[in-house]
């Protein structure tokens, strides 16, 4: 077992939280690129350099600590949501940091860690670990705009100095991440540690329907083409469509709605809406796809108007590594014996994509009340060190 410090590895969480800290409680802001990110991205390197790690920055600003020769990789990402929580991500980069320092300490095993960029998809989905893995063409990646028009080229000029070359994924031998679960069945349940067997495939893309746009007081109800009731019909029938289809674990979401002229007295005339689907089955993934499409355009020919499908977004389906699995389980229960489950990941996470390069595996810690993305996302901090333990018996 590596003889970790929890001590050392709570404060070094605390001063991470430190940076870009807003809202009530715990709550951070640290977008991708953004002065704070950097910031902390800073921070990180000077850990890594005192623990004895070769500090390395890619193309896209994902920062490495490098153990000499070949090494286990683990860590997450530092950057949050634009009202995001103190742990998402950055617990898996300081349990990483802990791991590899105490590693270091006890003369072996080698670890190495990683803080990738933009895993909260300011420019698309997990960009920094997609375009490092191969599953982001890496020539695409500068035209990418965040919500504002911002291109990734533009935001990652900020990052000045600090880029550095692709570091080669060969001499890593697999990748763990600790996590928080980000949803409430360890916590219901009183769970100790998730062990993560898949993580969900995403599916995600923007529908549009073109009606009429009209006057909201003279046009008749009969004869409106309204886009937004076009929006309301199909959503009441794609969930009834999806009954016979989807699992107690499947989930779907339309997340963004944008009407157009977007006026208090005009029949919308335009309703574009994302429409997103998660789950572990990527046949699952294509049957859902068909009954989106099948509806949308049902209701369009229904109500006289045109339905169009933008590009589809996503990711598939990934099964984690049987042999790390099979560690964490064991080390699982010999921390908390009886209080770990296997379960999937309901939310995307890097590991999905350096699974395309070697054997991956995840390790979650309850979420109070199941909330993440919030500046309410919490987890008792002797739950955080009994994950902390649990990866250091599995990888000692």
């Amino acid at each position: 077992m590596i003889p970790v410090n929890p001590d050392r590895f709570r404060s070094d969480l605390h001063a991470l939280r430190q940076i870009g800290a807003a809202g009530q409680g715990k709550g951070v802001i640290r977008p991708a690129y953004t002065p704070d990110d950097i910031a902390a991205r800073d921070w990180l390197a000077g850990r890594f350099a005192e623990a004895g790690l070769e500090v390395a920055w890619d193309p896209m600003g994902s920062l490495f600590g490098l153990a000499p020769g070949r090494s286990l990789l683990m860590g997450s990402h530092s950057d949050t949501q634009p009202e995001g929580g103190w742990l998402d991500g950055a617990l898996g980069v300081i349990a990483a940091l802990e791991i590899a320092r105490a590693a270091q300490e006890a003369g072996g095993p080698a670890v190495s860690v990683v803080s990738f960029q933009d895993e909260e998809g300011r420019f698309g989905v997990t960009t920094g670990s997609a375009a490092w893995s191969g599953a982001l063409d890496r020539t695409a990646v500068d035209g990418l705009t965040d919500r504002d028009g911002v291109t990734l080229a533009q935001a990652r000029s900020a990052m000045g100095h600090r880029l550095g070359d692709w570091i080669d994924p060969a001499r890593f031998t697999g990748f763990v991440e600790m996590h928080i679960e980000q949803g409430p069945l360890l916590d219901q349940t009183g769970g100790k540690i998730g062990v993560v067997e898949a993580i969900v495939g995403i599916r995600d893309m923007v529908i549009r329907f073109e009606g009429q746009q009209n006057h909201a007081g003279t046009t008749p109800m009969a004869l409106r083409r309204d886009a937004f009731q076009a929006l309301s019909a199909f959503n009441t029938k794609v969930n009834d469509r999806f009954a016979n289809v989807v699992t107690p674990a499947t989930v779907w979401t339309i997340g963004h709605v944008a009407l157009h002229p977007n006026a208090h007295s005009v029949v919308p005339g335009r309703a574009s809406f994302s429409m997103q689907w998660r789950d572990i089955d990527p046949d699952r993934l294509t049957r859902m796809e068909v009954i989106i499409r099948d509806t949308a355009a049902e209701v369009a020919d229904d109500m006289g108007m045109a339905a169009e499908f933008g590009s589809m977004l996503g990711v598939a389906p990934v099964a984690m590594d049987a042999g790390l699995r099979g560690r964490l389980c064991v080390a699982a229960e010999a921390e908390t014996p009886g209080a770990w489950r296997e379960m999937p990941s309901g939310a995307l996470h890097d590991a999905s994509n350096m699974a395309r390069l070697m054997p991956s595996a995840m390790l979650f810690v309850p979420s109070i009340g199941g909330i993440s993305h919030d500046f309410a996302e919490d987890t008792a901090e002797a739950d955080l060190v009994t994950g902390l333990k649990v990866l250091a018996r599995a990888l000692g």
